[in-house]
């Protein structure tokens, strides 16, 4: 269960990492702002797969296909990030892409034993889905709208008209 237990705290860096510092900043559009919840849904339904199923030789082969499924999930936006990214957020991507299947495969290991660590991650994780929901879904566009009235409320009709006239 340790090795469950790094793993998923390395991913976690890393997803943080990504959050902070590159896709606050670049922004997300619309597909990621979906996109990315359904990802982190897949992740939370695997670790609650190995907390409520008994483990037998028909439920290991289901979780390796939801494991197998959530691993290839996670890589369909990298035709569009390679539009968007910049080197170093697609390298973590990479990063994200070789812990995902790692994180989801030795969370095997407190299948049946430690079902109270599986769910207090899958606690963690269900709060960065809220997070992803709230913020990306409702709070960002009111911001990013609200930064775009404030610059443009400080201009005047001769400035605006020659910005928008470029």
């Amino acid at each position: 269960m340790t090795g469950f237990l790094v793993v998923a705290a390395v991913q976690g860096l890393a997803i943080f990492v990504d959050e902070v510092f590159f896709h606050r900043k670049r922004g997300l559009p619309k597909w990621e702002r979906i996109s990315h919840p359904i990802d982190t849904m897949t992740v939370i339904l695997c670790l609650l797969y190995l907390v409520f199923m008994p483990r037998t030789p028909t439920t290991e082969t289901i979780y390796y296909v939801m494991v197998g499924v959530s691993s290839i999930l996670v890589t369909k936006d990298e035709w569009e990030h390679r539009k968007f990214c910049t080197a170093e957020e697609m390298w973590l991507h990479a990063v994200l892409f070789l812990m995902h299947p790692l994180v989801l495969l030795t969370a095997m290991t407190g299948w049946g034993s430690s079902p109270e660590v599986l769910l207090m991650v899958s606690a963690g994780i269900f709060c960065f889905l809220a997070y992803q929901i709230v913020y990306w879904g409702f709070l960002e566009p009111k911001l990013r709208q609200h930064r775009q009235n404030a610059h443009y409320s400080h201009q005047n009709q001769d400035e605006l008209y020659e910005y928008f006239s470029e």
